[in-house]
């Protein structure tokens, strides 16, 4: 037999991994990859691990209370699709582990983010952009690491290398009425996630 690189999606769709096209997942496909992947190896200081589309929401919750201008809605929709890959694919990479995994690794994220920017009309990234973005993403791992895995704000900085402030407020615990910081179960991640996919998507 052939070697298959496609996987069957909950939609019934395939998904070459090696050879994606924006055409092969649902938004409901990505919303239930993105969290049912879990940061941090899966680790938890709570009962549940933290899906990236809980970060993934997280992110661009500071993105919009830290930037001057109101963002457009692609601006947010690509704040909200920046780790998108990894539902397709259902892996999110802890950082030590990345240099190990070659540059093979490398380009089936980039075709698969290829892919996903086509679907969802992407523009790249001016440098300011990224920048901005970086901040609030280290922003919220840092506070993740500390909130929800258990580091302390010390090996935050010591260890794991993240210099940013460990900010105390869960941006999204208002806004849904969860304690904060909590990780939230996989269908109520999907659900949040597909709900600001599909309001972001309407608006651009």
């Amino acid at each position: 037999m052939p070697d298959r690189a496609w996987v069957r999606l909950p939609s019934g769709r395939r998904l070459d991994l090696l050879s994606p096209t924006p055409f092969d997942w649902t938004d409901a496909d990505l919303a239930t990859g993105l969290a049912r992947t879990f940061r941090w190896g899966g680790h938890s200081a709570w009962p549940e691990p933290l899906s990236v589309a809980q970060h993934s929401l997280t992110v661009l919750a500071l993105r919009r209370s830290r930037t001057r201008h109101r963002l457009t809605p692609v601006q947010e929709l690509r704040e909200l699709l920046h780790d998108a890959d990894e539902g397709l694919i259902n892996f999110d990479c802890i950082s030590p582990l990345k240099p190990f995994l070659g540059e093979a690794f490398a380009d089936l994220q980039a075709r698969l983010s290829a892919a996903i920017a086509t679907r969802y009309r992407l523009p790249s990234w001016t440098a300011e952009e990224k920048r901005a973005h970086k901040v609030v993403d280290v922003a919220a791992a840092a506070a993740e690491a500390v909130h929800v895995v258990g580091w302390t704000a010390t090996e935050v900085r010591e260890t794991l290398g993240i210099k940013a402030e460990v900010i105390a407020k869960d941006p999204l615990a208002v806004r849904y009425g969860d304690p904060p910081w909590r990780p939230w179960a996989p269908d109520v991640a999907a659900a949040r996630f597909l709900e600001e996919l599909t309001i972001l998507q309407a608006r651009v």
